[in-house]
């Protein structure tokens, strides 16, 4: 495979990433190796990171962020501009070191870093923008109002299965908001890690800002763990599974630092009988397959009205039989492989966990061997006839995985939509004013997300992105997110003769 766009990117296919390490500083740690699921071959390596050059990436960052904090946020903001400038002259390259790494399909590799380029844009814009509010004091000659002021060093915990975009989500708001970045991304895929610090640190040299705004420290849960504990980081942001979330919340939690957590998701679509089949099978099938079933907002179940139950069906199986699985790379493939070995046998153990409880497979499951297939990471997406009371219903498989039920009346659908312990993304099919309305209601979807005629993925930026439940209430990337990397202040200004106090408290000497 012809692999430029490591060489691009600044790295070495034979070695990719050992020499810099986690943040161009000595270490004395492992080595992490990144296979591609793609084709099994080794891309290269990256040197953990271990306790001592923590302890002085930490040190470096708080200097930093003295000095980062005082730069005007539009100037901020105009380093954040060529970023992303940057991140379109590379698009190419780190897109298909995105889907090689990772294991999407090019065209996803490659709307990823246009999240990253669009989150950047966002993020310009909002450098001039960060309100506060005024206030009208009840004591006569005074003024009030609140002021929004950096936290400090925000950590950022990253999964696999967007390797750069939810980083971005989280950086690019923290640094224009006057923070500074350590991140610690999957050891699953390091090298995307190491290409896009590669890419920040050119515009921060540049630019003459403080090294240590942007940080990377490499390694498994344990560097995690070492961000999760430590008392000068305020922010720890999380992106992973439930397990994962509820440790470190209860470790930031105990030395009451704050969390922004993106977990689990366990999304479902109702299909009304008044819903256009056409857009609701589409909406479910890229749900339901794409990045091959790993993503938070997966679509895993598809809750149908009983009288179009057997259409959709019918249209589903259809579909599924058009899927072309193989290497994400060639852009005629729709599905491309599992992370590794592991996530496959998680997908196989579901299989029979639904089978065991009653499940009817529709479309069976298979890991692909042969040819194309020899990373052993290829599996054959599937869909199962299931009640919404499985045990494995109700938990989140990160594999392609769809579960089919029947519903009669929409209160009877919004029921089971909300009966998971998860509550990220949602969506309902319909063309009733009504249906839809009640779904997007207080009555209706408990999910950060509800949707009407669109699928349960493809978020775009310009929103809050996040859910409730076990998914962990945080909120990322649009909206007023930017508020969770900043503290607030409320000011009150007496500027008469005399001190009234509050409440018309009398204090006479």
């Amino acid at each position: 495979m012809n692999k430029d766009f490591l060489s691009i990117l600044g790295l070495h296919a034979e070695n990719a990433g050992a020499s810099t390490g986690q943040n161009w500083s000595a270490t004395q740690g492992q080595y992490i190796q990144s296979y591609s699921p793609v084709d099994g071959q080794l891309i290269g390596a990256v040197q953990e990171t271990d306790q001592t050059s923590y302890e002085e990436i930490i040190q470096k960052a708080q200097a930093a962020f003295l000095e980062w904090r005082l730069w005007p946020a539009p100037r901020r903001g105009e380093i954040v501009r060529q970023i992303g400038e940057s991140l379109r002259a590379k698009k190419e390259a780190l897109g298909k070191l995105v889907s090689y790494e990772m294991g999407k399909s090019l065209q996803e590799g490659y709307g990823e870093v246009q999240e990253m380029i669009d989150i950047c844009d966002f993020a310009v814009g909002l450098s001039r923008q960060l309100h506060g509010l005024t206030m009208h004091s009840e004591r006569p000659s005074h003024r009030m109002y609140e002021q929004w002021h950096p936290l400090g060093i925000v950590g950022i915990i990253s999964a696999f299965n967007f390797p750069v975009a939810v980083w971005s989500w989280n950086t690019m708001l923290a640094w224009i908001c006057g923070d500074v970045c350590i991140w610690k991304p999957s050891e699953k895929t390091p090298l995307c890690a190491v290409a896009c610090q590669k890419i920040v640190a050119e515009v921060f040299a540049k630019n003459d800002a403080p090294e240590g705004v942007s940080c990377l420290i490499n390694g498994t849960a344990a560097a995690g763990e070492w961000l999760s504990k430590d008392p000068k980081v305020p922010l720890i942001s999380a992106t992973g599974s439930t397990r994962m979330g509820k440790i470190v919340a209860a470790t930031v939690g105990a030395r009451l630092g704050k969390t922004l957590l993106e977990l689990g998701g366990n999304n479902a679509i109702i299909i009304s009988e008044q819903a256009d089949l056409n857009i609701a099978v589409r909406g479910a099938l890229f749900g339901a397959v794409g990045t091959a079933g790993q993503r938070c907002t997966t679509t895993r179940r598809l809750i149908i009205h009983e009288s179009v139950y057997n259409k959709v069906k019918e249209k589903l199986v259809a579909a599924y039989g058009q899927l072309r699985i193989g290497n994400p790379l060639d852009e005629g493939n729709h599905v491309g492989p599992l992370i590794d070995k592991d996530a496959v046998n998680q997908y196989l153990a579901s299989v029979e966990s639904c089978k065991k409880e009653g499940g009817n497979f529709i479309v069976e499951g298979a890991v692909l061997e042969g040819k194309g297939y020899e990373s052993g990471c290829y599996v054959k997406p599937c869909i199962a006839e299931a009640k919404p009371h499985y045990a494995i219903v109700q938990h989140e498989t990160f594999a392609p995985i769809l579960y089919l039920m029947k519903y009669n009346t929409l209160d009877e659908a919004i029921a089971i939509q909300n009966g998971v312990p998860q509550g990220l993304s949602s969506a309902i099919m319909t063309l009733n004013l009504r249906e839809a309305e009640l779904f997007l209601s207080t009555a209706g979807s408990d999910c950060g997300i509800a949707n009407v005629n669109i699928g349960t993925s493809g978020a775009e930026i310009g929103g809050a992105f996040g859910g409730e439940k076990e998914t962990g209430g945080g909120r990322e990337s649009g909206s007023d997110a930017w508020k969770n990397y900043m503290r607030r202040q409320t000011n009150t200004i007496n500027y008469s003769t005399q001190l009234p106090l509050a409440q018309g408290i009398k204090f006479d000497l």
